[in-house]
């Protein structure tokens, strides 16, 4: 399957609707094509995006209160004309005007998915695209004093790195990545067959962030600053062994 093949299924295969067949070939293009993998990428993205919850507005309680007066109102002015009005017309026009109100009054508070949630839905992407291009690791190496000086020269902070592997999740190595604007480092660990990335970067807006988890396509994600750095840890893994881990990456880390 080329390229130009690919891209015209893109959507397809993302909403799942290929035949095996064509669901296989264009799995094994994706692995060895970083272009139309990057374009899936970016489908999971949007997709994800338009789920959230932000999308959706749930009205407030006082706007009931606010239609019903508007009404009222209404009503009021219009009382000498409404001999005229009141019948089938005024039938099919009031749900009309309720309407027209509800659409003029919610349109404002609509919203798009905040910062945090778009750069997690960049996080989980960049962690797929790791394991569809066969680019896990730029340096592969269990050796955490490997790994470490690596980087140097590479990007313009230290990231710190921790080897927990008497606990049960090695490290297999790192590379480069490019998130929220910026270079980063991602070091890769394993635990059984399943692969954790962590995405380390200078907290430069100094807000502390405590670790918040959640669930997102299917992925779990841990996220918390500590020590002047964001960390990010992204797995398929079972959620208390990924937590497991980020608390052993916690006491690990020199920086703590």
């Amino acid at each position: 399957m080329d390229c130009t093949h690919a891209q015209g299924l893109l959507d397809t295969y993302v909403d799942q609707e290929l035949d095996p067949v064509r669901n296989l070939e264009m799995q094994e293009h994706l692995q060895g094509c970083a272009r139309c993998a990057q374009s899936y990428g970016d489908r999971q993205m949007m997709r994800e995006s338009l789920r959230t919850e932000s999308l959706y507005f749930k009205a407030p309680q006082e706007l009931e209160k606010r239609i019903q007066r508007s009404l009222r109102q209404a009503a009021k002015a219009e009382a000498p004309a409404r001999r005229w009005f009141f019948g089938d017309w005024f039938k099919m026009a009031a749900p009309l005007a309720v309407a027209a109100l509800v659409v003029l009054m919610v349109v404002p508070y609509f919203s798009g998915p905040s910062l945090d949630e778009l750069l997690g839905q960049e996080v989980v992407a960049s962690h797929i695209r790791s394991l569809m291009v066969d680019h896990l690791a730029d340096v592969a190496s269990t050796d955490e004093h490997t790994v470490k000086p690596w980087f140097n020269g590479k990007l313009d902070f230290s990231p710190p790195v921790a080897d927990p592997a008497k606990e049960g999740f090695p490290l297999i190595g790192g590379r480069l990545d490019y998130l929220n604007n910026r270079p980063v480092a991602a070091l890769v660990y394993r635990r059984d067959k399943h692969l954790i990335n962590v995405f380390v970067w200078p907290a430069m807006d100094g807000r502390q962030i405590t670790e918040t988890k959640k669930m997102q396509q299917g992925y779990n994600v841990i996220r918390w600053t500590g020590s002047g750095m964001n960390f990010w840890v992204v797995s398929d893994l079972e959620a208390s062994q990924l937590a497991k881990f980020a608390e052993l990456l916690k006491t690990s880390l020199p920086a703590y």
